[in-house]
């Protein structure tokens, strides 16, 4: 882990604040509103699962939700009570701008794709402090233009961009900062500051909004809160927020212009939507009073959504600024805020903050881009709501959902009652989580926020989300799809985040998730090993079209496919799961036997994965000095899959080492070691190198003995294979000109190496693991060879890059393939960001060119952001690649000092 800090973290406000004894309630407000509502599975009640038919991005304007609310730049309470966004009009748009847009999954030539230029700058574990950028055209936003020119385009175009279509050429367009700073935990300010880019004047629209979410409709109970617009104290009117639930609130705003407050329902507009009669005003009034001036679509003193209009007339480069505030109804009169000094103060905390842990980064460029990754983190936070049996079976005075549903999409998981705030991939694109990419969400936000990292982890583990016959939910498409099992290796990793920031491990919550991890191994082990070999067929395992065909399908009776990657991923749980129960066996020696049983697991597994020379179960190919996966057909025959992609490096992840100084006092560990190794020596002799102990007196658990580890290492860092300037490619180069070809019963499939964008939608739209630079893999084979360094030391040497001559130990190979990777963010000599090489305007502009996006994955030659372009969730990861030291094991370097320090209970504990 890292050396200790020269920044004292006790002293920054934002620490006090997270460990305080009011940590919970200054959690309680946050950017918690979707991006984009419309168009997902919980939205969907149609009967053949089409969410992005049933509920468009035209009817969200008008129509409410059942599950949750979107907004632009969206602030609400813990779970969305009330909602806080912005709404913009230019005078040219055919609608007000409240959402961000973007095309559905038959739309574009690759999928999904939000056609918006946003950005998060920066922000706060607890929120007390937020801000974020986003840039609104002068003229008519090109909807139609953005639909019919990508519906135009093959996959085997590039994607049509909001960019493109010349609407923000000659700086037209506003740039919109959207700020949050806490004042109390439930004291809320707004701040948007409006900017006008351009060389002519330019008028817009302002609307600060505020609603309640609409439960009433869907409960068919009373209780229906209000908005009111009322006298204040002082002088000036403000708005009574009242709901039954909840304590009142007072919402004021305050601008350089006159203010008109405007009110209507959040209610759908069943006369647009559904063509039948229904009084007003309905969710789209705001839209329909100031597009078109129609003065029936609002009221003008109550109702359950409100919004403060402002209109701005800006000479060119002028700005303007709005408050929007709501805190509880003050017990005497109180002295007018100063809005200026609470945004600064609380700027001021943040840059506090982000130094205590920044000071060992010399380079700004990455301070800059670390803490944009952590923002995008941050602000990615969602407020998740889904009840699967009340979805299913459709709600009181509502129409019934048709009979087949229950019978399709995730009809064996009605257990599933989702309702908290959960890191999502992005809240645009991915608007919904998925376990593997929350696992490797917890990791990074462990930097800021190790106790909302924990209570993530341990939130998929509990009743209400992990199946009752212990998998983990995948993602709402299909809570039934296997996604890699992570979540233990996350777990260690936060753990150890966590232990170098108190200086004391949080083994309550270790032992928590360890005892529901092992119902999770049950399950792996007893559903996707087909013969109880050791061998595992995960399905697609995250890895979409990285293979010639769906590995999620079902093939012929009595086929299947033995899998590289699924087979590691499990040796790779078994010793994370064998690591954690060591770790609690320091206090608890029960643990020993628990740990050995994994022990026992990863070797069995070893075994089975490892052999060659024509065995039935071994994945690893002697010639080619690789890792297959291998086709089994009904007949007996076996056919190895040569295809080199990452599916072959993930063995590299399986890697523990075990040190005497840390597991040696532990009682009858060595003896019952050396027991099952005395008894099983074949075990011993095929893995794990047990009469050979390495640097340190340490022992080496791995799939890959030195040899095999550097002919696979010879692949990796060949740069006409898989080593590209930003990274690891995620399929061989070698692919471009030689794709790989499968031909079967009259089928013809191939892989073929391509670096950006796929060519084919057989595997979904926008995924394309066939070449491009995914920063997960990346990531876990960085932490891989520091582990292996552990043990080998400096003496190992490997060549990097391959075939240079250049003799380097694996810990340089880590620290090298970290710099490439963090390259795809930081300025190039020219002052260029690969990630942004799509974003040329912006680049050439010196008020725009330290905006970062983090792209889903990166093109596997130039680097360019790929794929859903705010996918922080994993790409955020680099804000610990710009620290390597914080992704090495903790024996890497000197033993922290024990201490008797007990810490609290955590909350996910106590619940």
């Amino acid at each position: 882990m890292s050396p200790p800090r020269t920044v004292d973290p006790l002293k920054s406000a934002e620490w006090a604040r997270l460990h305080g004894p009011e940590r919970d309630r200054w959690r309680r407000w946050g950017p918690y509103l979707s991006e984009r509502q419309w168009g997902t599975v919980r939205e969907d009640y149609s009967e053949n699962g089409t969410a992005w038919d049933y509920f468009p991005h035209d009817h969200a304007r008008s129509r409410m939700y059942r599950w949750g609310e979107d907004g632009l730049a969206g602030f609400g309470n813990d779970p969305l009570d009330w909602c806080v966004s912005l709404a913009l009009w230019n005078g040219h748009d055919p609608i007000i701008k409240e959402r961000l847009f973007g095309l559905n999954n038959a739309e574009g030539n690759h999928g999904e794709d939000v056609k918006e230029l946003y950005f998060y700058l920066d922000g706060t574990p607890t929120h007390s402090y937020m801000r974020m950028l986003y840039k609104y055209p002068h003229g008519a936003y090109p909807y139609d233009d953005l639909v019919k020119e990508n519906q135009r385009r093959g996959a085997d175009q590039p994607e049509y961009e909001v960019l493109d279509t010349g609407v923000f050429d000659d700086d037209r367009y506003f740039d919109v900062y959207v700020e949050y700073a806490k004042r109390t935990p439930d004291d809320v300010a707004m701040r948007v500051t409006v900017e006008n880019r351009g060389a002519q004047p330019a008028a817009l629209h302002l609307l600060l909004q505020f609603w309640a979410r609409n439960r009433w409709a869907w409960s068919g109970k009373g209780g229906k809160p209000t908005l009111t617009l009322e006298p204040q104290e002082g002088g000036g009117m403000c708005v009574a927020a009242r709901n039954p639930a909840l304590e009142p609130l007072i919402v004021t705003a305050a601008a350089q212009q006159p203010i008109e407050w405007l009110f209507c329902e959040n209610e759908t507009n069943v006369r647009r939507i559904f063509g039948i009669d229904g009084n007003g005003p309905f969710k789209d009034g705001f839209n329909d009073y100031i597009v078109h001036g129609d003065e029936r679509a609002i009221r003008r003193d109550a109702g359950t959504r409100a919004a403060a209009h402002v209109r701005l007339d800006l000479a060119p480069h002028e700005r303007s600024v709005s408050y929007l505030r709501w805190r509880p109804t003050p017990l005497v009169a109180e002295a007018p805020l100063d809005m200026e000094a609470l945004f600064a103060r609380r700027l001021a905390e943040a840059d506090e903050f982000y130094a205590a842990f920044q000071h060992d980064i010399a380079d700004a460029d990455a301070r800059l881009v670390q803490r944009q990754a952590l923002a995008g983190m941050l602000w990615s936070k969602q407020y998740y709501q889904f009840d699967v049996t009340r979805w299913h079976d459709g709600d009181p005075g509502q129409p019934k959902p048709p009979k087949a549903r229950r019978r399709g999409r995730n009809a064996d998981w009605r257990h599933m009652c989702n309702g908290d705030v959960v890191s999502m991939p992005d809240k645009w694109e991915y608007p919904w989580y998925a376990s593997w990419d929350l696992a490797f969400h917890a990791v990074a936000l462990a930097l800021v926020d190790p106790e909302f990292a924990k209570n993530q982890l341990l939130l998929l583990v509990k009743e209400r989300y992990m199946h009752p016959n212990g998998q983990l939910p995948a993602y709402e498409w299909a809570f039934g799809d296997a996604n890699p099992p992570v979540h233990a290796w996350a777990a260690w990793r936060v753990y150890e985040l966590d232990r170098e920031q108190t200086g004391v491990g949080d083994r309550e919550f270790l032992e928590l998730i360890f005892h529901k991890l092992l119902l999770n191994f049950s399950w792996w082990v007893n559903r996707k090993d087909a013969e109880d070999r050791n061998i595992f067929q995960g399905g697609f395992l995250g890895l979409d079209n990285v293979g010639i065909f769906d590995r999620s399908s079902r093939l012929p009776a009595g086929d299947r496919i033995d899998q590289a990657d699924g087979t590691a991923w499990m040796a790779a749980y078994a010793l994370d799961l064998m690591r954690i129960g060591l770790e609690l066996a320091t206090t608890n020696k029960a643990y020993v036997d628990i740990a050995v049983k994994f022990f026992e697991h990863f070797l069995y597994i070893a075994e089975a994965v490892s052999c060659s020379d024509g065995c039935d179960t071994g994945l690893w190919d002697e010639e080619d000095g690789f890792f297959y996966d291998v086709l089994h057909f009904a007949d007996g025959c076996r056919l190895p899959m040569r295809i080199r992609s990452i599916v072959g490096l993930i063995p590299l992840f399986a890697v523990h080492v075990l040190e005497e100084r840390l597991h040696g006092h532990l009682p009858g560990l060595r003896e019952r070691l050396d027991w099952f190794l005395g008894h099983r020596p074949n075990l011993a002799k095929l893995v794990s190198r047990w009469t050979e102990p390495g640097s340190g007196n340490t022992t080496l658990l791995s799939l890959l003995r030195g040899h095999r580890m550097k002919a696979l290492l010879r692949r990796v860092l060949d740069e006409s294979e898989f080593l590209s300037a930003h990274g690891v490619r995620a399929l061989s180069r070698v692919h471009r000109d030689a794709p790989y070809v499968f031909e079967h019963d009259g089928a013809s499939f191939s892989v073929k190496y391509q670096p950006a964008e796929s060519d084919s939608r057989a595997f979904g739209g926008n995924s394309n693991w066939r070449g491009p630079i995914w920063m997960p893999v990346n990531y876990l084979l960085i932490e891989s060879l520091y582990e292996f360094y552990r043990y080998y030391g400096d003496d190992f040497k490997v060549e990097c890059p391959t075939g240079s001559g250049n003799n380097v130990s694996l810990k340089e190979v880590a620290d090298e393939l970290a710099r490439r990777v963090a390259t795809l963010f930081l300025k190039d000599d020219a002052g260029l960001r690969p990630v942004m090489a799509a974003y040329p305007m912006l680049q050439a502009d010196s008020r725009s060119q330290d905006l970062v996006l983090f792209h889903e994955y990166f093109h596997g030659d130039n680097g360019r952001g790929v794929g859903a372009s705010h996918q922080t969730g994993w790409s955020g990861l680099v804000a610990l690649l710009l620290q390597p030291h914080r992704m090495m094991p903790s024996g890497m370097l000197p033993a922290m000092a024990p201490t008797t320090l007990e810490r609290a209970p955590t909350e996910a504990a106590t619940r």
